[in-house]
């Protein structure tokens, strides 16, 4: 915003300093041929002295000399007068200067007053909202081609995400379809009367091993899908540390299983209030934890805590664990990233956690930072807009 501002102010300054700069030229070339064929005809009156007649019979030498000296103080008064034309021609240039950069100003002010309009209207619209057009009036000059353009490319936006939202639908539908005909023509195969071949018993868990990765694959390339495209209507108020204290007890078997330690102190209380899509913000904190669990070590440590200053609420996820590549933990956040082959290898994840939660907080106003620890292992931090009044402390 600082930028769009300080660079709106600067082609208002550049149109006024142009408009304030021709005026001044112009009214100083102006005055320059008003003083210029001033002074000529001062000089053309200075010469005047030279054709007095010399004293003689016909005019007395006291005539002569006052004629003299009526020319002098003639001369002088002219050259007084040209003094005085020559300040106040500066004065007025002084003035007419002033007056041309308020006028510049304002004139450049109604100049960009069309581009502001189009700049904050655009600014307005978003993904959820590309049916608005910004249908600038007017006559058919340049401004109104920009507005028309604009309005073209957020018709095919709209049109593209609109493609976009029906092949998620579509897909989610579509591919669940054959996966669940998959799995049922396996139960069905084994549950034949008569013994199982271990091979085909082998071969099916294998099957359903591989069917269960793909639904988790498709259930987060939608998820990531919705995240993406998540409307702010609807939002209500939630804590981050509600949500992470029922994200715990819902995978305490799994913590559990690894022996992991975890340190809660931190959520006492709730805290760290938002607005957002409760089944969103569940998941994207799930995912969080779910990654403190799946990739960390047998016997490891996780803490948590839920904090608020007043303007961001932040769930801030650390786990232990072997130093990291700060530049490759940058990466996690984008889809199918992973540290290493321990975590390519992992039969529990998809590649796609992080990157759900990325999208889940810019869509909620907020970002995700990772940050490996120095000592070793993971800082996952959550920070999002607080709910504002009205929300229990």
């Amino acid at each position: 915003m600082r930028t769009w501002r300080r660079r709106r102010h600067t082609v208002r300054v550049r149109l006024t300093v142009l408009y304030g700069g021709m005026f001044l030229l112009s009214a100083a070339g102006l005055l320059v041929i008003t003083n210029a064929i001033g002074l000529s005809g001062t000089r053309t009156s200075e010469s005047a002295p030279a054709a007095v007649p010399p004293a003689g019979p016909a005019m007395p030498a006291a005539t002569a000399h006052r004629i003299a000296a009526l020319q002098a103080q003639l001369s002088d008064a002219q050259a007084a007068q040209s003094r005085q034309l020559l300040i106040a021609s500066a004065v007025a240039l002084a003035v007419m200067g002033l007056v041309a950069i308020v006028q510049g100003r304002v004139v450049a002010g109604r100049v960009l007053r069309p581009l502001r309009t189009i700049t904050a209207a655009t600014r307005r619209i978003t993904a959820d909202n590309l049916n608005e057009r910004l249908a600038v009036p007017g006559p058919d000059d340049e401004v109104k081609d920009l507005a028309d353009t604009i309005d073209g490319l957020l018709e095919r936006l709209e049109d593209s995400f609109s493609a976009q939202r029906r092949f998620v639908a579509d897909a989610s539908h579509e591919l669940r379809t054959p996966l669940a005909t998959m799995r049922a023509s396996l139960d069905v195969a084994l549950a034949k009367p008569g013994p199982v071949p271990a091979q085909t018993s082998a071969l099916a868990g294998r099957l359903r091993t591989e069917l269960d990765q793909i639904d988790r694959l498709l259930e987060g390339l939608l998820s990531l899908a919705r995240a993406q495209h998540a409307s702010p209507a609807g939002r209500a108020p939630l804590a981050l540390g509600d949500l992470a204290a029922e994200a715990l007890d819902a995978r305490a078997a799994a913590i559990a299983a690894k022996g992991l330690t975890v340190d809660s102190a931190g959520l006492t209380g709730g805290g760290a209030w938002t607005r957002g899509d409760g089944t969103l913000l569940a998941r994207m904190v799930g995912n969080v934890i779910d990654n403190a669990v799946v990739h960390n070590d047998g016997g490891g440590w996780i803490r948590l805590a839920a904090t608020s200053d007043g303007a961001t609420a932040e769930l801030v996820v650390e786990t232990g664990g072997r130093v990291l590549d700060q530049e490759q933990v940058d990466r996690l956040a984008m889809p199918f990233q992973r540290l290493a082959a321990d975590r390519t290898g992992s039969a529990d994840g998809s590649g796609l956690g992080l990157s759900i939660v990325a999208a889940v907080a810019t869509a909620h106003g907020g970002a995700l930072r990772l940050r490996a620890r120095p000592e070793g292992g993971l800082t996952v931090a959550i920070a999002l807009p607080t709910a504002g009044a009205g929300v229990p402390a």
